[in-house]
C-alpha cells in the first residue's frame, strides 16, 4: 500500500465463512485463507488497525438445522464453535506469516483461545496485534453479521468491512437477473426498507445508531481490501444520509 497513506485509522473486518472454502465444497481451502491473511497483514503494516470477524458457514449453519428441527440455542452454539474453528485457522495463516494474532472468543474456551474482554481487545489493537473475534456475541439469535457490528462499535473502528463474494449490493440478484443495479452508496433506512440482503436488520441498526460506516465488497478480488483503505470507491458503502 505504498502508493498513498491509508484512510482509515481502525478497521473491523467481516469475512464469510463460506468464502474460506474456495472452489472446495467444505471447510478451509489453504490457499484462500493464506490469500486472505497476506491481505490482512499488508493493511496492517500500513499502519492500519485491524479487528477480524469470520463467520462460520463453511463448516455449520445453525440457523439451516433450526429449520429442520434441532432446537435453535443448540444448533447456534454449534454455529458459534464453527466460528472458533474458523478464527484459529486465520491466526494459524497470520503467525505463519510471523504477524501476532489474538483469537478472544465470546464464550469461555480457555483452552484454546482467550475471552473476549474489550478493554483487552483494543490493547492488543493498539499493539498492531490483529484481533480475530471467535463465537459471534456469545448469544443464540444473533448472526455473525451482528457481532461484527457490535465489535466494530466496541473497538472504536472507523470503518466496517462486509467481505464477501459479490461486488456490492443490489436491488436483485445478479445471479438471476442480468438487469440487476448496483447501489454505489445507500443509506441505513434505505437498506432495511428495501430489505435489501446487506446484512441482517439488528445488524444494520446497530451500525446506523451509532453511524458507524458499513461497504460491502467482493473478497474475492485481489487488492480490493488495500484499494478500500487508500480510499477507492469499491463495492457499496452503507451510511448515514
Amino acid at each position: 500500500m505504498s502508493e498513498s497513506s491509508p484512510q482509515y485509522r481502525r478497521i473491523l473486518l467481516k469475512l464469510s465463512g463460506e468464502a474460506l472454502m474456495g472452489e472446495e465444497d467444505y471447510g478451509i481451502d489453504p490457499k484462500v485463507i493464506g490469500r486472505l491473511a497476506d491481505e490482512i497483514i499488508e493493511a496492517s503494516r500500513s499502519g492500519v488497525q485491524i479487528g477480524v470477524v469470520i463467520g462460520g458457514g463453511n463448516i455449520f449453519r445453525g440457523a439451516g438445522l433450526a429449520a429442520a428441527g434441532m432446537d435453535r440455542v443448540t444448533g447456534d452454539h454449534m454455529g458459534m464453535l464453527a466460528t472458533v474453528i474458523n478464527a484459529l485457522a486465520m491466526q494459524d495463516a497470520l503467525e505463519k506469516r510471523e504477524v501476532n494474532a489474538r483469537v478472544m472468543s465470546a464464550l469461555r474456551i480457555n483452552d484454546v483461545c482467550e475471552d473476549y474482554i474489550r478493554r483487552r481487545a483494543i490493547r492488543h489493537i493498539e499493539k498492531g496485534r490483529i484481533a480475530i473475534f471467535a463465537a459471534g456475541t456469545g448469544n443464540p439469535f444473533f448472526t455473525t453479521d451482528s457481532a461484527a457490528a457490535l465489535r466494530a462499535v466496541e473497538i472504536g473502528a472507523d470503518l466496517l468491512l462486509k467481505a464477501t463474494k459479490v461486488d456490492g449490493v443490489y436491488n436483485v440478484d445478479p445471479a438471476h437477473h442480468a438487469d440487476a443495479k448496483r447501489f454505489e452508496t445507500l443509506t441505513y433506512d434505505e437498506v432495511i426498507e428495501r430489505k435489501l440482503a446487506v446484512m441482517d436488520t439488528a445488524a444494520i441498526a446497530l451500525c446506523r445508531d451509532h453511524n458507524m460506516p458499513l461497504r460491502i465488497y467482493d473478497q474475492t478480488r485481489p487488492g480490493n481490501l488495500a484499494r478500500i483503505l487508500r480510499g477507492e470507491t469499491i463495492g457499496t458503502l452503507v451510511e448515514s444520509a
